[in-house]
């Protein structure tokens, strides 16, 4: 371990100094030194503090290889440091760990939420805290951290004995050396609590470490979180030993940290404008294209030799947009690799069609790799569309994909319309993607925000909407999308520094209970029609209205006799009815296990000229359990129609 302390501190955003702080310089940011219960204490305060004043408690050896801490420091984060030395974790270090974070987010007024970052034996403080207080914590960041003190300083297994060490170890907690060998609190012993709580574990190692034993500590603990569902990467450093710690660019730490105490802007001073001069740059365009993430899982097996891509959407993925552009930039990063792609698009499709046809549409077609999938422009122009369906469709294909294959990389693309545009000019999120931006934070999912990249470079009058394409984007538009996702790519190639341990993604607490994440279509059979319904083509020359040439061969559950019936049983909680909604189209009345009708509008606001194909929800938020439904064409609708291509269930 470290021999000699050294000078720990911690980023710091004060508004007032206390009277009794002493000041001075570190790195170049000004340090104020306190005491907190008789300990020495240090905060480093950035030149200007990120909004909700994120910190950084860095529990022991901060000075050493600081630059993660820099790097965050320069961002507006601050940081912070206690001297609990010699006390290994032990609950008189957690006692003054408390006194210290009660001072600094009462008093001083640091975020609530903490970042942890134990290097060494900083580990057993961080995790042990981290333990007794899940909810104070935002992350943990630890480097070649000590997860058991049978390890380290014990020297029980693989590593190196400290006898001295052991002996100051016992005496912090108390123990003899039988009570000290039988204790069951050690970090790798009690991870249940972080891993209710979720909390996001980083830890940075190298596998040849004679100190700290990979094998005993990290791998260990990585193996017990993951299977109690805890969300935890590892960057395991090749050949390299106890020393030197951290990564020589730290980015893939920061980036870490950043996705999960995100920095939303500055106080006291707006951000700049963008310029005409940063247009294409990537480091201004990087703030569009969020890596959450490593992206691992997919670049392996493309490294392979063999992957499958599947483009999730509506008329912009069906389109050869930028779906061909991001393949021919994936073939050039792996020339060698046979791809399998999958253009599930399918032209006014919104997220809710597309959690009902995912099945059919992509997963039967093998497990994916990575898919790329929009729908934000017409979950928008969807006048339906309140933010709660937004959240169900999208979440719904995050969890049916992730069930299909719990390795799955995932990148979401926010495309525009014009009245999204607008909304971003006004420095307003729009509806569509601001939700589906909330569901790709929740489950940690990329994402590529196409919208307020062409708003930014609207701003900076390098771009125009013109220019751009409009809704279905020319040349131009498709490109920067695909930029966009280079850059995402570019950004996870930085993450591999090493060997990195990968496991199945966790899956989180549902944002919404009603999301349609087992949503599939029912054959048409399963319906019995009664008079009036028909299992045929329609005569669609005879019909008002274009319908587009992949529906006009199917054989459809249609009528236009009101007060027509057919009985579908299911099984499930949702039932929805995947339509062409043209000129004529009516109402359907809907009964629930014999329950009341209940009137569900089948037009849509562009069925004037189009048999619009869109999914409406019959019957949601049922018992997941089996029922029949009734299903009637309005009585009262004398020149209507209902065309079905399929009823859908979840």
């Amino acid at each position: 371990m470290f021999p000699v302390l050294l000078v720990s501190v911690f980023v710091f955003s004060l508004g007032q100094p206390a009277s009794t702080d002493t000041r001075s310089q570190w790195n170049g940011f000004e340090k104020r030194e306190f005491v907190v219960d008789g300990r020495k204490a240090f905060v480093v305060v950035p030149e200007r503090a990120a909004l909700g004043r994120p910190w950084i408690w860095r529990t022991e050896f901060f000075g050493h290889e600081p630059q993660a801490d820099i790097a965050l420091i320069k961002k507006g984060f601050h940081a912070a440091y206690i001297d609990v030395q010699d006390l290994y974790g032990a609950p008189k270090a957690l006692d003054a760990m408390d006194a210290f974070y009660d001072q600094v987010t009462r008093e001083r007024g640091l975020s609530k939420k903490v970042v942890l970052e134990g290097f060494s034996r900083g580990g057993l403080y961080s995790l042990n805290w981290a333990a007794r207080h899940p909810e104070r914590v935002a992350c943990i960041y630890n480097d070649a951290p000590v997860c058991d003190f049978k390890s380290w300083p014990l020297g029980q297994g693989a590593g190196k004995a400290s006898p001295g060490d052991w002996q100051k170890c016992l005496k912090a907690y108390g123990f003899t050396q039988k009570q000290a060998l039988e204790y069951d609190k050690n970090p790798v012993d009690n991870l249940k609590p972080l891993a209710d709580a979720k909390i996001p574990i980083l830890h940075v190692c190298g596998d040849a470490d004679e100190v700290v034993p990979f094998g005993e500590n990290t791998l260990l603990m990585y193996r017990r979180y993951r299977q109690m569902d805890g969300p935890m990467e590892v960057i395991a450093k090749p050949g390299v030993k106890h020393h030197p710690h951290s990564l020589k660019d730290p980015k893939p730490i920061v980036d870490f940290i950043l996705k999960h105490a995100p920095v939303t802007g500055l106080e006291e001073a707006p951000p700049e404008k963008p310029t005409a001069a940063d247009t294409g740059d990537p480091e201004a365009m990087r703030a569009n294209a969020r890596l959450r993430g490593s992206l691992i899982p997919s670049r392996r097996k493309f490294a392979e030799g063999k992957g499958h891509v599947a483009f999730l959407g509506g008329s912009i993925t069906e389109m050869d947009g930028y779906r061909p552009i991001v393949m021919e930039q994936l073939r050039k990063r792996y020339p060698k690799t046979k791809f399998t792609v999958t253009n599930a698009g399918v032209s006014s499709t919104c997220s809710t069609t597309g959690a009902f046809r995912l099945e059919e549409d992509v997963l039967a077609k093998g497990p994916v790799d990575l898919l790329l999938v929009e729908f934000a422009v017409n979950d928008d122009q969807d006048a339906r569309h309140a933010k709660r369906e937004c959240i169900r469709g999208m979440e719904g294909i995050i969890r049916h994909v992730r069930r299909h294959n719990p390795q799955a990389d995932i990148v979401m693309v926010h495309f525009v319309n014009e009245a999204m545009l607008q909304k971003l000019a006004r420095g307003e999120e729009p509806l569509s993607s601001g939700a589906h931006e909330e569901v790709a934070k929740h489950y940690g999912i990329s994402s590529v925000h196409v919208a307020r990249e062409l708003n930014r470079r609207i701003a900076a009058k390098t771009m125009d909407w013109k220019e751009y394409g409009g809704v279905h984007p020319a040349r131009p538009g498709n490109q920067m999308a695909a930029d966009l996702v280079e850059l995402v790519l570019a950004q996870a190639d930085q993450t591999l520094q090493g060997k990195q341990l990968v496991g199945d993604y966790p899956m989180p607490e549902r944002l919404d209970t009603g999301s349609y994440e087992r949503g599939r279509f029912l054959p048409n059979s399963a319906a019995t029609l009664g008079e009036g319904w028909e299992l045929s083509k329609p005569a669609w020359p005879q019909l008002k209205g274009e319908c587009r040439p992949r529906f006009r061969n199917l054989d459809l559950l249609w009528t236009e006799t009101p007060g027509a019936m057919m009985t579908v049983p299911f099984t499930g909680k949702t039932l929805g009815a995947y339509v062409l909604a043209g000129p004529d189209a009516g109402t359907l009345e809907v009964s629930i296990d014999a329950g009341p009708f209940k009137p569900v509008s089948l037009k849509h606001a562009y069925s004037g000229g189009l048999h619009y194909p869109r999914t409406v929800i019959l019957a949601g938020d049922l018992q997941d359990a089996k029922h029949t439904a009734r299903i009637r064409l309005a009585p009262s609708d004398k020149t209507t129609a209902a065309r079905i291509v399929r009823l859908a269930v979840d």
